[in-house]
């Protein structure tokens, strides 16, 4: 039985961004030897947007799907005055009709989405 989901981040720099996600987020991680941080992930949800993308990675001979991230919070203005209090600078928070959202930048090069989600969430209990 499948009891996880294992997300694989890719980075130009992985201890910046390792750091990043240890001193700024805050998160809880394991180290699986010589430095190579794993981190709990708050709940999480996964939704399927159509895409013509081509597979990016490799592995065993198969193209893997690829991935946005997008981390959740409740309220996207004070979450952007945190992260902003800490050096994070995000873009302009946008409306959409899914939710608020911005992005930030990772130290290795990436982005990550943030959201204040409008629609209801599969996390909840209230969805099940």
């Amino acid at each position: 039985m499948i009891n996880g989901v294992h997300l694989l981040l890719n980075s130009r720099d992985p201890e910046a961004d390792r750091a990043f996600l240890r001193d700024v987020l805050g998160w809880p991680f394991v180290d699986a030897g010589h430095g190579w941080l794993i981190f709990a992930l708050p709940p999480t949800e996964l939704a399927v947007h159509p895409s013509d993308a081509k597979p990016v990675e490799q592995e065993a001979g198969h193209g893997l799907v690829s991935a946005v991230v997008y981390l959740l919070c409740d309220n996207l203005h004070s979450t952007v005055e945190s992260l902003g209090a800490k050096g994070v600078v995000c873009t302009a928070i946008e409306e959409a009709r899914w939710g608020v959202t911005t992005t930030f930048p990772l130290p290795g090069g990436g982005s990550l989405g943030l959201y204040e989600p409008h629609h209801p969430l599969a996390i909840t209990p209230s969805a099940a």
